[in-house]
């Protein structure tokens, strides 16, 4: 049987270590993929591979600013 290439928005949170409240809401600021078949929400596992090898640096601002 063939390997799946999309997660569950739910699956997805379990991998990342998040909850799925928060999953959800990255999905909807776009930082975490996904497309829409349907109702569904699915995570491509290759655009999350790929986010995952490719961290974005924090952007911090002093404190008091």
């Amino acid at each position: 049987m063939a390997e799946k290439l999309t997660l569950s928005v739910e699956e997805a949170a379990k991998l990342l270590g998040i909850g799925r409240n928060l999953c959800y809401d990255r999905v909807k600021t776009g930082e975490i993929p996904v497309i829409k078949i349907g109702k569904r929400l699915l995570v491509p596992k290759a655009a999350l591979e790929k986010l995952l090898a490719e961290p974005q640096p924090l952007k911090l601002t002093p404190a008091g600013k």
